[in-house]
């Protein structure tokens, strides 16, 4: 994509992103909470749906047996460190077929174009409620895509079976909101090629419906992996689940009825919408997926025989492609640094800061999170100051610290 065509993110909006990441950059996990450095040194914490994605594997899970502690009696140890609210959302994280739940339950009842539109629908009916609850004059609509998501994972939540035990578990349909977008904060962090060619995973769907272990050779390859189009879709289906929430809500509130579920929706969980493919409202097809990323790997790859031109050209296509990851922003910007575009630099170099801190995750997984990000500040740096060294020395001294 031409990088005129890129509109540069308002300035505060950056600052605002990197003072928020910069503890993490710097280790001074204190300043986000006095208790944080204590936690990762022994793993407490306010939030139980932070706990939880810390402590996600604790007991072992339905993918990983990597326990830490035994859920038989292990489980007081867990809530002395984390409190009961976490440690219960950490054991049924562990107990429940997570598979089952996330793929067969919700992913696969879903076509992609049925979840475009349902998007769509879903914020016209929330802004509308809102509008008319305001008015006090609120009143249900029989929607589509409300009789979907209600038949796929009602208001009462869902009973799955223990993985080990066979008993019933019961989930709030908050919980079930919460565990789906651990997998996709989950998935963005762990998964590259390695995982693609372990499940055969060429048509980039990511079904785990292959089973290639003998080819599978670790590392791989290290390109980037073809997981966006499966966190995507879950991303569209947990906004679905956030706007029939919060319509739910304004329901029984309209109506001042009681509860009819008691104490098991865990209302006390906010289900925070995270910025990424566009507040979760963006779907990146399969094919789109799988070209911008060979497109991309073409990029950093052959830059010897496509020269600087033919690089920019191919990582230009693969952001049209794939606009939702912050590396081939980086990787252009780098050219564009070279060839004196400083103006057209910058903004690229800022996209690319801003999708890596959204994320909290590098999609190329061969550079560290904290790697891209210190090169893509000193890529916005060398920016401004219109410079880029002409000498192989001079991109060595290059760095930033401050």
């Amino acid at each position: 994509m031409p990088s005129s065509a890129i509109q540069s993110p308002p300035h505060h909006h950056l600052q605002t992103l990197l003072s928020s990441a910069r503890p993490f950059l710097r280790g001074e996990l204190e300043t986000v909470d006095d208790k944080l450095p204590a936690l990762i040194a022994v793993l407490k914490s306010v939030d139980a749906v932070c706990l939880c994605g810390l402590f996600h594997s604790a007991y072992s899970n339905s993918y990983v047996n990597l326990a830490i502690f035994d859920p038989s009696t292990g489980r007081d140890v867990v809530r002395r460190h984390v409190g009961d609210a976490a440690e219960r959302l950490i054991h049924l994280f562990c107990v429940v077929p997570r598979q089952q739940l996330i793929h067969d339950n919700l992913l696969y009842r879903y076509s992609e174009s049925e979840l475009v539109q349902h998007v769509i629908d879903s914020e016209n009916s929330l802004k509308k409620a809102l509008i008319n609850a305001e008015k006090g004059v609120f009143m249900a609509e029989d929607e589509e895509w409300r009789r979907k998501i209600q038949s796929v994972l009602p208001a009462e939540g869902v009973v799955m079976k223990h993985i080990k035990t066979g008993e019933d578990v019961h989930l709030s349909r908050r919980v079930v909101a919460t565990f789906l977008l651990m997998t996709i904060a989950d998935f963005s962090d762990q998964l590259f090629s390695f995982q693609d060619v372990l499940f055969d995973n060429s048509d980039g769907m990511l079904k785990f419906a292959g089973n290639d272990w003998p080819t599978a050779l670790w590392p791989g390859d290290g390109k980037p992996g073809l997981w966006m189009n499966s966190i995507s879709r879950m991303g569209a289906i947990y906004t679905l689940i956030v706007r029939e929430e919060q319509l739910y809500s304004i329901e029984q509130s309209q109506s001042q009825s009681t509860n009819s579920n008691g104490n098991n929706r865990d209302e006390e969980i906010e289900l925070v919408i995270p910025p990424v493919l566009e507040n979760c409202t963006k779907i990146l097809s399969a094919k789109d997926q799988i070209e911008a990323r060979d497109l991309y790997w073409e990029g950093v790859c052959e830059v010897s025989k496509r020269g600087l031109d033919g690089c920019a050209e191919v990582l230009e296509r693969s952001i049209v492609k794939n606009p939702f990851v912050g590396e081939p922003h980086v990787v252009l910007s780098q050219i564009y640094m070279s060839q004196g575009r400083f103006d057209e630099a910058e903004k690229e170099a800022e996209e690319g800061l801003r999708l890596l801190i959204e994320w909290g995750s590098p999609w190329d997984k061969r550079m560290s999170w904290e790697g891209w990000i210190a090169w893509c500040r000193v890529l916005v740096m060398k920016a401004k100051e219109k410079s880029w060294p002409q000498t192989s020395w001079g991109i060595l001294n290059l760095g930033l610290v401050r």
